[in-house]
């Protein structure tokens, strides 16, 4: 591949100051409100916007003079029959033009610099923000949000620069007009100073109805703009489980919604735009009027008629730069408002100072809110009424969040946040896998924490990987554990992405480890070798299983059943629940019944029994989680090689892609 990269790339010292307008490191900001964030972004940059507003002046005077020189080169030269007139007055007006279009080029380009400054700004805050919250931020705002924000809220708030240079430009403009007009006619110039002031006004009702229908449509699209990234993300999921339609029919009906949202805020926009071009005209009209009486009555020249109407002719742009300034202010402070929501979010308070408990001790997690304990050592799993009982259980274990976990009597808040992320690591499916090797992808630290775990052994890695039953992954790839990973895990498969993220959380080696539904996308006898692998690769270590799966519950010291509010309803081995809990048998044992089931084995067809009855095959839900409740968004469906009971086939199992898009769920 030919390196494209430049032989040299210029040395800092020789970049001058003006080409680096953003610094190394943005202090933070104002978020008491959407105009004292904007005023923010102005004082932040004040040099440079003085400097738009003086040159935004300098050139809207000039656009001014054409008039006045014209009208004098019309009563010197061509009324005068002074042809040396003419030519001065011709030559000044090009001087006029040719300074107009630097003194513009200027102008634009000042501009151009601070509105990329404010945009670029507001993105390296929102980023620094959205990395200092981490988990936090699904909690206080959405990934939808952020990605209106980022991308057209942050260009909306640099238009609205206009009015701190081309606004301040066009009001100078306004004045200078003014002057020239009281030389002419001081009726005139009353007439322009009273009337140009109430067409800019005139929007003023609309831009409210602007703001208020501007305010709707954004939270909508930032509500869809989410929407569309989770359906993007869990497509083939949602085609596995005959989902796709109604999804797709949900997000039809919520884009119906933000584009009849959308008519109502371009209804306003036209009736602006409109204003914005006939009241100009028309008021030109009249003070053309005005000023051709006066011609006729001989109280002013020809000239300085030519010169009226050129002056109303060229404050048409001032007057439009002083609506539109106004019209973009109030929709960067709609976005404005936005992006202030995200900077107020605040991180996890970190105002711990107790010391870890040590192992000695034996310390048990404690969750009084749902009586749940965790004894220290211990291999336990969490079966809940609901899926998001048993997340939110784990977010309070991990301390993500309000919690009143305790850990060896200890809160968990007392301790330094940095403690709590080094022993209680928290496993979900929705954990990225970042690019790079297969050796990196795995390895819970080297890129991120060299100090806190350690570099890379390729021992622990592929003893990690067999714990997982993720050994047949390496083998499948062409360079063992030195193979590219794609962003995302894009080029392995849902199963394959799962047991990944699980050979990290094993290689991290937390003294608490809390995984939520591990094995959702593996078959049963996959499943099988990983819940014997992870039995016995955190021996000693105390590891929390959220899961519905049989075949892993067995494997447990201790099973904790969760109702459907969070609370404790029962604790035992995994035999002893299916023995004497109906709902504990309800939820694990799916498609088969009380009669069925026998000391928690069930009977398949011909007589045969077997304690793994009911588990679902690759690519399956797991039961408890509702056809559309937040499916992984990395499973995808691939055909089944466990072993099921009779009857209960898996919708994915013998069959082909195409045959699983059109299934019926």
């Amino acid at each position: 591949m030919a390196d494209n990269r430049p032989a040299a790339w210029p040395r800092p010292d020789r970049i001058g100051k003006r080409w680096r307008p953003l610094p190394d490191a943005a202090p933070e900001p104002e978020v008491l409100g959407p105009a004292r964030y904007l005023g923010w972004l102005v004082r932040r940059q004040w040099p440079r916007v003085l400097y738009a507003a003086v040159l935004s002046s300098a050139w809207m005077t000039t656009l001014m003079l054409p008039p006045y020189i014209v009208a004098r080169g019309v009563d010197d030269g061509l009324r005068g029959d002074d042809f040396g007139a003419v030519v001065r007055w011709s030559a000044v007006l090009l001087l006029s033009g040719a300074v107009s279009a630097v003194l513009g080029i200027a102008r634009h380009r000042t501009m151009t610099f601070a509105r990329m400054y404010a945009g670029f700004h507001t993105v390296e805050l929102l980023t620094r923000r959205t990395l200092r919250l981490g988990s936090a931020f699904a909690r206080q705002s959405s990934t939808g949000d952020l990605v209106t924000v980022s991308g057209s809220d942050v260009q909306r708030m640099g238009h609205a620069l206009t009015l701190a240079g081309p606004g301040v430009g066009a009001v100078f403009a306004y004045g200078v007009v003014t002057v020239l007009l009281l030389h002419i006619s001081p009726s005139l110039a009353a007439l322009v100073l009273l009337g140009v002031p109430v067409i800019a006004l005139s929007t003023g009702p609309l831009l409210g109805r602007l703001q208020r229908a501007e305010t709707e449509y954004r939270e909508q699209q930032g509500a869809l703009t989410g929407r569309a990234v989770d359906l993007a993300a869990g497509l083939r999921v949602l085609a596995g489980i005959g989902g796709r339609e109604l999804f797709a029919e949900r997000y039809r009906a919520a884009s119906r919604r933000l584009l009849t949202e959308g008519y109502r805020v371009g209804a306003v926009n036209s009736w602006i735009a409109a204003l914005m071009i006939a009241l100009p005209s028309v008021f030109l009209a009249v003070v053309t009027w005005f000023a051709a009486r006066k011609a006729v009555a001989g109280e002013i020249s020809l000239g300085e008629l030519i010169a009226v109407y050129g002056y109303m002719a060229l404050l048409i742009v001032p007057v439009f730069f002083l609506v539109e300034g106004t019209d973009q202010l109030v929709r960067a402070l709609v976005s404005a408002g936005r992006v202030v929501r995200i900077l107020r979010a605040r991180p996890p308070q970190d105002e711990g100072r107790e010391a870890v408990p040590p192992r000695s001790l034996r310390p048990e997690l404690h969750d009084p809110q749902s009586g749940l304990t965790v004894p220290h050592g211990s291999f336990v799993g969490l079966v809940a009424a609901r899926p998001a009982v048993g997340e939110r259980a784990t977010e309070r274990l991990g301390r993500y969040g309000e919690t009143s976990v305790t850990w060896g009597g200890v809160p968990l808040t007392a301790l330094p946040l940095a403690d709590v992320r080094a022993q209680v690591l928290v496993a979900q499916n929705e954990a990225q896998l970042f690019a790079g090797s297969l050796r990196e992808t795995v390895s819970p630290g080297p890129r991120f924490d060299r100090r806190q775990y350690g570099a890379p052994d390729d021992r622990a890695v592929l003893a990690a990987l067999r714990a997982a039953a993720a050994d047949d992954v390496v083998e499948a790839m062409p360079d063992g554990l030195d193979s590219r990973v794609e962003p995302q895990g894009r080029n392995l498969s849902g199963g394959q992405r799962q047991r990944l993220r699980l050979v990290r959380a094993v290689l991290a080696d937390p003294e608490v480890l809390l995984l939520v539904e591990p094995t959702s996308a593996v078959d049963a006898h996959t499943e099988a070798l990983v819940a014997a692998g992870l039995r016995t690769a955190r021996e000693g270590r105390t590891t929390v299983v959220v899961t519905t799966s049989p075949l892993l519950l067995d494997r447990t010291d201790l099973v904790c059943l969760l109702d459907e509010d969070g609370r404790l309803a029962a604790t035992g081995t995994h035999a002893e629940l299916l023995a004497r809990r109906a709902d504990y048998r309800g939820l694990v044992l799916r498609g088969t019944t009380d009669e069925e089931t026998s000391g928690g084995r069930a009977v398949r067809a011909g007589g045969e029994t077997w304690a793994g009855a009911g588990h679902p095959g690759e690519g399956q839900l797991p039961y408890g989680r509702g056809q559309f409740d937040a499916p992984d968004p990395d499973q995808e469906p691939r055909p089944s090689g466990g072993r099921q009971l009779a009857g209960e086939r898996g919708p994915f199992d013998g069959r082909d892609d195409n045959e699983v898009e059109g299934a019926g769920g």
